[in-house]
């Protein structure tokens, strides 16, 4: 996959009302209020800030969609938020701690929210923003999903 320099990335982590609703004690993708636990090591990310959640600090726990609609390409899965509220990351770079994701899944997706298989690809943080640029080349992809080695989102891409 070749890298296109001339695009510019907008990452964004998940909508600041959906994360205060979660936080409220609002329901998850499955239906179940979030868990409340401590962070353990270095592999806390909060899906809205995108910073690390410090060790020992009180994490919640919840299954997330990250698509409006309940559809056959919808993934859900498991990711973290800061209990007390954080601002939302949108920047036009990854966040720094991203290039030690070991591997990542990246993968595009059309404007019906739909896999584009093509784009899939696993492989090491430090290529995530040359790829997700790639990914964004295409006519047929309207944004990218990041997610963890464990298939847990952890943030999307747009053309900035």
């Amino acid at each position: 996959m070749q890298t296109s320099p001339n695009i510019r990335l907008l990452v964004r982590g998940i909508p600041t009302a959906h994360a205060e609703a979660l936080r409220s004690g609002g329901p998850d993708a499955h239906g179940q209020a979030p868990l409340r636990a401590a962070a353990h090591g270095l592999g806390n990310p909060c899906r809205h800030c995108l910073n690390l959640i410090a060790e020992g600090d009180t994490k919640l726990i919840l299954a997330y969609r990250p698509f409006a609609h309940a559809q056959p390409y919808a993934e859900t899965g498991p990711i973290f938020l800061h209990v007390a509220g954080c601002e939302r990351y949108e920047a036009d770079a990854l966040p720094a701690w991203f290039a030690h994701l070991a591997p990542a899944l990246v993968r595009g997706y059309d404007a019906k929210d739909w896999i584009v298989y093509e784009t899939g690809r696993v492989l090491p943080g430090h290529e995530l923003a040359d790829a997700c640029r790639a990914i964004l080349a295409r006519e047929d992809v309207a944004y990218v999903h990041i997610r963890s080695k464990f298939n847990c989102f952890q943030c999307r891409v747009e053309r900035g």
